[in-house]
């Protein structure tokens, strides 16, 4: 287990709440059409959704990686580590609630969503509760930043194989509240705004984000 699958599943779980108000609506576009809404439902779409993001990790990982090794663009991995590390310190100032600039750079995905998102309006009603797993894997797609500085880690991780797990220890990380939406709504709602933990774990994040920015930074001055 390296810090990475650590801090990504740290942000899954603090970030949860964030994850739940954008797929709020998720669970009543679900019910449609369904007289006894399954309880395997939530579990399928969350699968589904899963697997994206281990399919997208798998790919940016693997992508950058075969890069650099076919063209030795060791730099590049140095300036992508950099960009991770701008990531890091953005979403660290957006869990503290300090600056959250980290909005303006989610929705520069809502273009690349619109083409998307049909695909998934044309799964309902669900004619079966297994048809919330491809339903959740298109809303894996949906604009988010903490998925987008996640990916950066997927991106200098060294391979397919440990971008995936990058991705899917973020989606680990916010799987007990999604399946737990109603149960866990009230705890979920004062652990995110209990002001110690939600600075502790920005803290955390801003050093981690930093110390990879310095270790970025001091690999490209020997070059």
């Amino acid at each position: 287990m390296t810090p990475d699958w650590i801090g990504a599943f740290v942000i899954g779980l603090v970030g949860a709440g964030h994850c739940v108000g954008m797929c709020g609506g998720i669970a009543s576009m679900l019910s449609i059409g369904q007289s006894q809404p399954s309880k395997l439902i939530p579990l399928f779409y969350n699968l589904g959704r899963l697997t994206s993001y281990a399919i997208i990790g798998a790919l940016v990982g693997g992508a950058v990686s075969s890069i650099s090794e076919v063209g030795q663009l060791n730099n590049v991995l140095v300036w992508l580590r950099i960009a991770a590390a701008i990531f890091m310190i953005l979403l660290a100032c957006y869990i503290g609630r300090w600056w959250h600039g980290l909005v303006y750079i989610e929705k520069l995905g809502q273009t690349l969503w619109k083409f998307i998102s049909p695909a998934g309006h044309s799964l309902l009603p669900l004619k079966s509760p297994v048809h919330a797993i491809p339903f959740g894997f298109v809303w894996g797609w949906l604009p988010c930043g903490l998925v987008y500085s996640t990916l950066t880690w997927s991106a200098v991780s060294g391979s397919a194989a440990n971008g995936a797990l990058v991705m899917l220890a973020f989606g680990l990380g916010t799987l007990p509240a999604m399946l737990l939406v109603g149960h866990s709504a009230n705890f979920l709602n004062k652990l995110k705004n209990n002001v110690i933990f939600r600075h502790i774990v920005a803290l955390a994040l801003l050093t981690y984000g930093i110390y990879t920015g310095y270790g970025a930074f001091t690999i490209l001055s020997m070059t």
